[in-house]
């Protein structure tokens, strides 16, 4: 992860959510869910890490025009 700064925090944001979501992921793909429950509440997690990744994108694409 990179150094963090107030010039970078989207970025280095951005990489955090990624690393949970791989996390989560992994964890998935692994065999670690106990039982379906908590397969679904994983497939939650990344799905709502992954609205928060593309609602930050916009944001600071919206803030570099």
């Amino acid at each position: 992860m990179a150094q963090f700064s107030k010039q970078n925090f989207p970025e280095t944001l951005r990489e955090k959510i990624r690393e949970r979501m791989n996390d989560h992921s992994d964890a998935i793909s692994g065999g670690g869910c106990k039982d379906f429950s908590e397969y679904k509440y994983l497939t939650g997690v990344i799905a709502g890490l992954a609205i928060v990744e593309r609602d930050l994108l916009d944001l600071v694409e919206i803030a570099e025009q």
